[in-house]
């Protein structure tokens, strides 16, 4: 039995696991360089956000193919988030990202999150959870891991096109959140698909990845973003937003509260975000001003108010969320985002 480097989620360290059904050997020529489709079913909404690069930092901190700082020491790939459990069960495909040949695959474990007691030690030794292993010509692998349960739909031994239909994101093995790890490796070693293969390569170095033309049209870089965002006619729950809870589209006059709320990956120490409600008639009906102490690989916040006595008013209310950064001394806005929600 083979055994295959990998390693996904959310601040975890590299972990060795065993693919359980494999298929006979399959040689190709050497003389061959993999490029690269886009591995999952791509928007904004859905599987084109990467929140976890591969790290190039040889000690114990974390440097991606930018120098930034999307990822945590070790990690060997790339995470395609999906922003909640919603999307997730509406069903997101796994592509193959070249032609190849099925090498080995798993798909019996469960969709559960690693912060559900007992979890850890459920899924020792299975931490990338369902996955698909495909080998391509030249020495080439990828794969594809945390795939949904029952959703598998090659065996060992088939020949796949890119492009072609692997399974579907899920929650299995080491993660916390719904999302698909890609792994690439040449002769078994881990590779970047932004860098391709350069053993001299440094972070912030040029480059030449592996994607094809159109997966870099979509797979631009972005080193803070928004996850998700929304209103809600109660306090928001994290957990609750993530398994989502955020299909609010109005809220009701006497409802407990009027809440917005944002999740954003990528925040950075000395960061400022401002969060405000505005009612019908355009007055603040909540703010906030907040300098963030640390980096954080996903930030959750909500502002909010309660509702005492009476209705709130009809009408449309719209919130405003900013993000700024300081760049050479000079503070700047780097997310603006504005929602508007009906109150009925």
């Amino acid at each position: 039995m083979s055994r295959i480097l990998q390693c996904s989620g959310n601040l975890l360290p590299v972990l060795v696991f065993v693919l359980l059904v494999q298929s006979p050997g399959w040689a190709e020529p050497k003389a061959f360089t993999l490029q690269l489709a886009l591995p999952i079913e791509c928007d904004r909404n859905t599987g084109c956000l990467i929140q976890n690069y591969f790290d190039h930092d040889s000690g114990p901190g974390f440097a991606d193919h930018t120098c930034g700082s999307l990822g945590y020491n070790g990690h060997d790939g790339i995470d395609f988030r999906l922003k909640n459990l919603s999307v997730m069960q509406s069903g997101v495909a796994v592509r193959a990202a070249a032609p190849g040949r099925v090498r080995a695959i798993r798909d019996e474990m469960p969709d559960v999150s690693i912060r559900e007691p007992g979890q850890l030690t459920a899924i020792a030794g299975r931490e990338a959870g369902n996955s698909v292993a495909i080998r391509h010509a030249g020495g080439w692998e990828t794969q594809y891991s945390h795939l949904k349960h029952g959703s598998i739909r090659v065996a060992p031994g088939d020949d796949v096109e890119a492009g072609e239909v692997l399974g579907l994101v899920g929650l299995s093995g080491m993660t916390e959140f719904p999302h698909l790890h890609l792994s690439v490796r040449y002769e078994g070693e881990p590779v970047d698909p932004f860098v391709g293969v350069d053993q001299n390569f440094e972070c912030g170095d040029e480059t030449t990845p592996l994607w094809g033309p159109e997966a870099r049209s979509y797979l631009s870089y972005r080193p803070t973003a928004v996850i998700q965002a929304g209103f809600a006619g109660k306090r928001p729950e994290v957990q609750e937003i993530e398994s989502g809870g955020d299909g609010v589209q109005s809220i009701d006059a006497d409802a407990d509260a009027i809440a917005f709320w944002v999740e954003v990956y990528g925040v950075q120490s000395g960061d400022k975000h401002v969060m405000t409600i505005f009612d019908p008639a355009g007055r603040v009906l909540a703010h906030r001003r907040q300098e963030l102490p640390k980096a954080q690989a996903t930030l959750f916040r909500y502002i909010g108010k309660k509702r005492r006595g009476g209705h709130w008013t009809a009408g449309p209310y719209r919130a405003e969320f900013n993000l700024y950064r300081s760049f050479a001394g000079q503070e700047t806005s780097i997310i603006e985002l504005s929602r508007e929600i009906e109150v009925k």
